[in-house]
């Protein structure tokens, strides 16, 4: 593992107990000296972003994750901060109970929290109250004292976890503390990076305590980071041919839209030749909209069969419906053996009529259709978007994407990379239709179903980041992520 490889890893809970076990007992660190170097990356933390800052709260909890508060506490006093700190309940555990009898042999006043003690007016608020371990919902009691600190308008910052926020699953299930900023300790929680936790945990902010590259050396990951990346330039004597061809299936009655986006997207994303198979009345608009694309009336299996034998990759799903046509269509893509992107009401017609897949196959539901796949519901998909997404990649050996905040693609085998990309803006009609496309895209390029993935997520993303920088997020819309998507495919982000 090369320097630094690790801060793209993500780690369960467990794994991240394992890497501070190792740190104690193979490297000879004392539990304590770890506390004390997280609150003092935690100071360093809050005076970057915060320089102007002169009084503090810190809330503190009864385990280490309320130790490495009160260090903190201390710390900022010694540094000229008025920090005022208040704990729930006793202390509990020898590192966290001598931490806040440091904090009180240096001068400081531990406040009991109760519901009758007002907040302090302070430039920020310090949440050290549970760390990874609390995988349930906040009390009411604690829940009640973090409305208040949200009631004051400061901002927050939390230290390793916004406490209410799963750092194992991303999960929230109950009230929790919405920051600005997370410093979050020794190696990224896999939880801060999906599903609710996004709109929780501000910046994230990795601080490895000063330890050495060693430490991870043979760590086990659970996940992976996506990086930013883009095709490597093309040959000078390409031509169309090299370059794939996308056969987008859908479109059926009223839904023109759908299959006129991904298409689209398809030749943004690069691919040399786009076909659309779709309904008659779709062509006039479609040709005039966008000439390049090669619209084609389809009523059926057999005029679908015909355009099959020049196709690279195929694109099914957007606007396909789930009535007789649309099955028929659905039916004869999925015995083409073809290299696949499945989306939309393809995957709802999977969901009434399982089967697995053996070829090069990318799946995108978003947490409803994960749900019909599963046989579940969709607080199921939530509660552990991990363990669903990879639920989803081995019972249909396929590589699955599962949309939302903090997007996750999965492989059978059981490999995750998360999506750090992407914008409330986002959530719009049609954005889902352009990653099809994007993907089908890529796998004609010559992607595998892994890299097509990953690198269509991350694109797709990215290119919305750079849309909202340019416009803002309310309003933003799927056709708006196309120019940007050039850009970034030709190595530029501006």
């Amino acid at each position: 593992m090369t320097a630094h490889d690790h801060r793209h890893s993500l780690y369960t809970v467990d794994q991240v107990r394992a890497l501070d076990r190792r740190a104690i007992d193979e490297l000879g660190i004392p539990a304590y000296e770890l506390m004390q170097r997280a609150a003092a990356a935690a100071l360093v933390c809050l005076r970057q972003h915060w320089p102007q800052a002169r009084r503090i709260a810190v809330y503190c909890g009864p385990g280490n994750n309320g130790g490495d508060g009160f260090l903190l506490g201390a710390l900022a006093r010694e540094a000229g901060i008025h920090a005022e700190v208040f704990a729930l309940g006793e202390s509990r555990g020898d590192d966290a109970i001598r931490a806040r009898r440091e904090f009180e042999h240096g001068g400081g006043t531990v406040v009991a929290w109760n519901e009758a003690v007002a907040l302090p007016p302070v430039d920020v608020h310090v949440d050290a109250l549970y760390g990874t371990g609390l995988q349930r919902a906040l009390a009411p009691e604690v829940a009640a004292l973090v409305g208040r600190v949200h009631a004051t308008g400061a901002p927050v910052l939390a230290l390793d976890v916004p406490s209410g926020v799963n750092a194992n699953t991303g999960d929230v299930p109950g009230e929790a503390v919405q920051v600005q900023v997370t410093v979050t300790f020794i190696a990224p929680k896999r939880g801060l990076y999906t599903g609710l936790a996004p709109g929780y945990v501000g910046t994230v902010q990795l601080e490895s305590l000063g330890l050495p590259e060693t430490l991870w050396q043979g760590a086990r990951a659970d996940a992976e980071l996506m990086r930013p990346q883009t095709l490597p330039p093309r040959p000078r004597q390409s031509h169309k041919g090299n370059n794939g061809h996308v056969l987008a299936i859908g479109g059926d009655h009223g839904t023109a839209g759908a299959i006129r986006l991904c298409s689209e997207a398809a030749l943004r994303g690069g691919a040399g030749l786009v076909s659309v198979a779709t309904r008659a009345e779709h062509l006039i608009a479609l040709n005039s909209a966008r000439p390049e694309l090669m619209a084609h009336e389809v009523n059926g299996p057999q005029a679908l069969e015909a355009l099959l034998p020049r196709a690279t990759v195929l694109a099914v799903g957007p606007g396909l419906g789930q009535g007789a046509w649309g099955h028929a269509l659905w039916l004869t893509a999925l015995d083409a053996q073809l290299p696949l992107v499945l989306d939309a009401d393809g995957l709802n017609l999977l969901a009434r009529e399982p089967r697995g897949f053996s070829g090069p196959v990318v799946m995108t539901p978003h947490p409803g259709e994960a749900a019909r796949l599963l046989g579940c519901d969709t607080r199921t998909i939530a509660i552990d978007r991990y363990a669903a997404v990879r639920e989803l990649a081995k019972r249909y050996g396929a590589v699955v994407v599962l949309k939302g905040a903090g997007s996750l693609v999965a492989d059978p085998q059981g490999r995750v990379a998360v999506c750090r990309w992407g914008n409330p803006g986002m959530a719009t009609g049609g954005m889902g239709d352009l990653l099809t496309g994007i993907v089908a895209a890529l796998m004609a390029q010559g992607c595998d179903a892994w890299q097509a993935a990953t690198l269509g997520v991350s694109l797709h993303a990215r290119a919305g980041d750079l849309a909202a920088k340019h416009g803002g997020e309310r309003g933003l819309i799927a056709t708006d992520l196309l120019e940007p998507l050039r850009l970034l495919l030709n190595g530029r982000d501006a």
